[in-house]
């Protein structure tokens, strides 16, 4: 089978397949948007990756912003995951954050908050790939919030 010839909800269905962490990335504005498309990228020098689609109203603020925080959430956090997935103007509506480095949003600690200054950009399709070098780490215990076959998951460890 080519590549050409994937059909889009194909691909959409295979890729639901992989379970992955959730993250919100934040910058000031206030601005923030979930992202399931995040990952380490180097240990030296610390970097990370988050694919943002061009298409959401927060990208062009989060790919510009010279200093981003990276939220991984833990499974007390579905909500604020939701919430970041949701109407643009809504996301910051009413929520207590503090404010961080640059003024970007804090939002409450999950499994970690991981602060970076903006390394590059890359065009990846429909998505910019932001790489972030990591400026200040802030970790706590906990599980982590999955995403996987469209739904929201627990990690059982005892498999």
């Amino acid at each position: 089978m080519s590549v050409d010839a994937v059909a889009a909800g194909d691909f959409r269905a295979a890729m639901s397949r992989w379970a992955s962490g959730v993250s919100i990335f934040t910058a000031p504005g206030p601005v923030g948007l979930t992202v399931s498309s995040f990952s380490s990228l180097s240990l030296d020098p610390p970097l990370v990756l988050g694919c943002i689609a061009r298409s959401t109203g927060a990208h062009d603020a989060l790919v510009s912003a010279d200093v981003f925080v990276v939220h991984l959430l833990e499974t007390g956090q579905r909500d604020l995951s939701t919430r970041f997935a949701g109407p643009l103007d809504e996301r910051f509506a009413g929520l207590d954050y503090e404010e961080g480095p640059a003024g970007v949003p804090l939002l409450p600690l999950g499994l970690a908050r991981i602060v970076c200054r903006r390394e590059s950009t890359t065009p990846g399709g429909d998505h910019t790939i932001l790489v972030g070098r990591v400026i200040g780490v802030e970790t706590a215990p906990g599980e982590p919030l999955v995403y996987f076959s469209r739904g929201y998951r627990r990690i059982d460890d005892d498999g």
